[in-house]
């Protein structure tokens, strides 16, 4: 969940590492930190609390040299410290070393190091790191950093800046991301592109087992295992860096929930031989099986209920965390469609991987190309929609059903139809948002006191209930609860009482009448009734009003007042929608 910066070249690092960390701000931390190399010394400031706030206090950009690293953390191992914050050093205070990930035999190589007189100041498995390279026979800063990522065992992306080997940035990877930028005499490291995207778009994703060794003369790609040096082909990147500023907005996910119209259609054009290639793996296969976390799990019971639908093609939909355990059951006739919004994702990594190996193929959804996911694919679609920045998933969440919808009707002999139809729910999308802009802040301004909010919804708009609840708790800290409203009477009935908000996602389709009784059954007890429907009914004490349109397509339009609701209710409660506590935008540690 780290995020991780380094620079070489001629400019001064610090100020520029400073802007690269805030723009991994996304990714969740708690302490940051920058080290330079500069007149023959490493130079380390690091402190507790966000980016600003450390930056006024230890002037973390301040640092000297044109070489440089840096590293925003999110606590594993040791407490929320200024000591544990990276970067880390050796015992010479020559090398420095920050890192993404978990070092699983941290506490052997810890007692071996110990042993053999190194001191250790922090409670972190990576302070190891820079005392196990100390300790390699003598070698260039690359040669020493291999040898010692030899005995690592566990995930991790490092970046090694050492006074031995001036102006040279060591990157590696293992399990955890890393992007290098290739710019003209500047080259950076980062775990994802965003650092970097304003200076270079060209990039080089690191695979597993690889490293990069970065001068100001250009970069060597190695194989960590035998040292041999790699070609590695560089992607240029289509994101314009502007698309990750704010446009004025006071948070990244209010731009982003309004950027949802243009998500939409940006995600319909895909390349047409990928499309059909992913469709005919679907047709192959009888066991579909979709693998993904949180928002886009979501979004895979949108897309199998879908293609059901329209094609009559059956598939399952697991969470990531628990597919690990089943993966041994597949086979080569089993299909893995692994959607993520980062293309790095932890749990859904090892569950593809897993099944790989026992002879399945791989389709995955992903928003990153280059990522990982993508590179374990035998087919991948991208989800078009840009940057990211906010830690709950808006745009990513439309696109990914978008994408899904595409690959349905298109599974069905009809992907015109499809299209036209997506196109169509963007334009209402666009019409309706300024109003739901409107409703919704109103609305959440009787919610700052409550502490339960029940979502309820039937067949398709079933996942958008799960949805709605999920944003909601996440940037709110309202305890939220989505679920089937014919599960009503299995126990959550019993926490409604006087006032008890319960939002009804019931459009006018085949689940409206039993809907609507399951949200009376609320009131009945005391329940305040917000009714999110196409049609109006005297039930609601709220009514949030959605365009008439295919009820298939209700998913794409419902989450979006959700999505809003979420926000003001965040924004009203004082908490920051961008960067809710403990949580993070890229799950790449298990």
């Amino acid at each position: 969940m780290c995020g991780i910066f380094g620079y070489v070249g001629t400019k001064q690092a610090g100020p520029l590492l400073l802007e690269g960390l805030k723009k991994l701000e996304y990714r969740g931390y708690d302490s940051c930190g920058i080290g330079t190399f500069d007149d023959g010394q490493l130079h380390v400031r690091k402190g507790v609390g966000k980016i600003d706030e450390v930056e006024k206090t230890e002037k973390i950009s301040g640092v000297p040299g044109t070489t440089g690293l840096s590293h925003s953390r999110w606590a594993t191992h040791g407490g929320v410290t200024s000591t544990n914050a990276h970067p880390h050093t050796d015992c010479q205070k020559s090398i420095a070393v920050v890192h993404n990930g978990i070092i699983e035999n941290y506490q052997e190589l810890k007692k071996e190091l110990q042993t053999k007189g190194h001191r250790f100041t922090s409670q972190t498995d990576t302070e190891i790191i820079a005392h196990l390279i100390e300790s390699q026979a003598a070698g260039t800063l690359a040669e020493k950093v291999r040898a010692a990522t030899l005995q690592l065992h566990g995930s991790f992306a490092l970046l090694v800046i050492s006074t031995n080997d001036p102006h040279t940035l060591v990157a590696v990877r293992n399990e955890s991301p890393m992007a290098i930028g290739l710019g003209v005499n500047e080259f950076f490291a980062a775990s994802d592109v965003m650092p970097f995207l304003e200076h270079t778009k060209n990039a080089v994703f690191l695979e597993d087992g690889e490293m990069a060794v970065l001068t100001k003369a250009g970069v060597t790609f190695m194989d960590v295992k035998n040292g041999t040096i790699l070609s590695k082909l560089a992607k240029t990147l289509d994101w314009d860096s502007q698309s990750a500023t704010k446009m004025g907005h006071p948070h990244f996910m209010i731009k982003e929930i309004l950027e949802q119209p243009a998500a939409i259609k940006n995600a319909l054009v895909q390349d047409p031989e990928k499309l059909d290639r992913f469709v005919t793996l679907l047709k192959q296969h009888a066991d579909v099986k979709f693998v993904a976390c949180g928002t886009s799990r979501h979004a895979a019971l949108v897309g199998r209920y879908a293609m059901n639908q329209l094609s009559g093609k059956s598939a399952e939909v697991y969470i990531a965390s628990e597919f690990s355990y089943f993966a041994d059951q597949c086979t080569k006739d089993t299909l893995i469609v692994a959607v993520s919004q980062s293309g790095e994702t932890a749990d859904v990594l090892v569950g593809l991987r897993k099944a790989k190996a026992k002879g399945a193929k791989i389709a995955s959804l992903v928003n990153v190309a280059g990522s990982s996911i993508d590179r374990e694919s035998d087919v991948c679609l991208y989800l078009n929609c840009g940057p990211e920045i906010a830690v709950a998933s808006t745009k990513a969440f439309t696109a990914q059903l978008s994408v899904l919808y595409l690959l349905a009707y298109t599974l069905a002999g009809q992907k015109n139809a499809g299209i036209a139809h997506l196109k169509e729910v963007a334009r209402h999308a666009a019409d309706r948002l300024p109003k739901w802009q409107t409703q919704t802040q109103k609305l959440a301004e009787s919610w700052t006191q409550h502490e339960h909010v029940y979502f309820l919804g039937r067949g398709v708009n079933f996942p958008v209930a799960l949805e709605g609840a999920l944003k909601l708790k996440e940037i709110s800290y309202i305890h939220a609860e989505g679920m089937p409203a014919g599960e009503l009477k299995h126990g959550t009935l019993a926490l409604i009482e006087k006032n008890t908000p319960v939002i009804l996602i019931n459009p006018h389709d085949y689940t409206f009448s039993d809907t609507l009784s399951n949200g009376m059954e609320t009131k009945a007890r005391g329940a305040k009734l917000i009714g999110l429907s196409d049609s109006a009914n005297e039930a609601y004490d709220e009514y949030i009003a959605l365009p008439k349109m295919p009820e298939l397509f209700y998913p794409l339009v419902a989450v979006l007042p959700l999505q809003l609701l979420a926000y003001h209710a965040a924004v009203l409660r004082k908490n920051d929608p961008d960067r809710p506590r403990n949580l993070a935008k890229s799950v790449t540690v298990r």
